[in-house]
């Protein structure tokens, strides 16, 4: 079978070439053609030289024209950028938006947390999400929209870490919908190579799709900036309801086991271990905790990620491969690098 032709628009950036470094590995994509704006011109050897595959493509204008013509492109822009160009784009190609224009149903929430224009709401890539319960008590979840698909919408890293910590304790009412606290130490990586002052806006918009409608839950979200590379830890709070009570912690914990049972990438770490972001670099893995606070009356989720991986580019893969059909694992580890 041919390889799928890649078009990766933003190459040159963090996404971009995290996304790059999965897709040169993956056994099913070939890419074609990198494109960006203040690096026209240049090669790729200059930007990316740890990815010696790609050392003889020169990055071209990001256009519909350079990027159509494509099976597969991938959207790596800025806020904004994506949802202009998107609508000039091949409706018979698999478009993956990286950033945060397609990821919201109401233009509401897109006023209060990013501003300027609004765009159509795109199939959200993340396919571990808990959507609801079937009728013998299995999860339904977000992989079930994603087969055939053209346009993915990529959650964002932090809306990740968050949501995969705490939704276990969410679907099966055993936290209060009010007072959560979302706590995320964040590598630099998150905040993208051109940092600006509104970085913490954008940092602070964690209402993706969740188990329920997010207008139900008072989230109080701080994310902070870490002198590393790359990596999230979330730190996840929330009141105890009066069912989570009853239960003991075994029995608690024995929900997320449940929640995650047969979910490759996410990995329960054993009673006592606390996830650490040195584990999961380079991986499209998620390492998850849950513990009680008794006297406090509150259960504490944690998750660790590699916010470039599981949180933006190898998300964005694992959801591609399911579009297309392919092994949910195609060029994707759960492997991290250490030390």
């Amino acid at each position: 079978m041919a390889k799928y032709t890649v078009a990766v628009a933003g190459a040159t950036g963090y996404a971009g070439g995290e996304a790059l470094r999965i897709l040169a590995a993956h056994p099913d994509f070939d890419i074609t053609c990198v494109a960006g704006h203040s690096s026209v011109g240049e090669s790729m050897a200059k930007h990316m030289p740890h990815i010696p595959q790609l050392a003889n493509l020169v990055v071209e204008d990001t256009t519909p024209e350079v990027l159509n013509g494509h099976d597969v492109i991938i959207l790596a822009l800025p806020h904004g950028a994506s949802g202009k160009l998107a609508s000039q784009l091949d409706p018979n190609a698999v478009v993956v938006d990286l950033g945060a224009d397609h990821r919201l149903e109401e233009q509401a929430a897109w006023d209060e947390f990013y501003g300027g224009d609004f765009y159509e709401h795109w199939t959200y890539g993340m396919p571990e999400l808990i959507t609801g319960k079937a009728a013998d008590g299995s999860y339904t979840r977000q992989r079930a929209a994603l087969p055939g698909t053209k346009r993915i919408a990529g959650p964002g890293c932090n809306v990740t870490a968050t949501t995969l910590a705490l939704q276990p304790g969410i679907a099966e009412g055993l936290v209060e919908s009010q007072d959560i606290v979302a706590d995320l130490v964040v590598g630099y990586s998150g905040a993208g190579k051109n940092l600006k002052r509104t970085i913490l806006q954008n940092f602070a918009h964690a209402a993706g799709k969740s188990a329920a409608e997010a207008s139900e839950f008072t989230l109080g979200f701080t994310p902070i900036l870490a002198p590393m590379s790359r990596g999230i830890l979330a730190t996840v709070s929330a009141r105890m309801t009066d069912k989570a009570k009853t239960l003991s912690d075994e029995e608690i914990r024995a929900v997320w086991s449940k929640a995650y049972e047969g979910q490759d990438f996410m990995v329960l770490l054993p009673e006592g271990t606390l996830p650490a972001t040195g584990n999961i670099i380079g991986s499209n893995a998620a390492h998850l905790q849950v513990v009680t606070d008794r006297k406090a009356g509150r259960i504490y989720a944690f998750a660790a990620i590699d916010n470039l991986n599981r949180g933006t580019a190898g998300q964005a893969v694992q959801s591609l491969n399911i579009a297309l059909g392919l092994p949910e694992d195609a060029g994707l580890t759960k492997i991290g690098v250490a030390p």
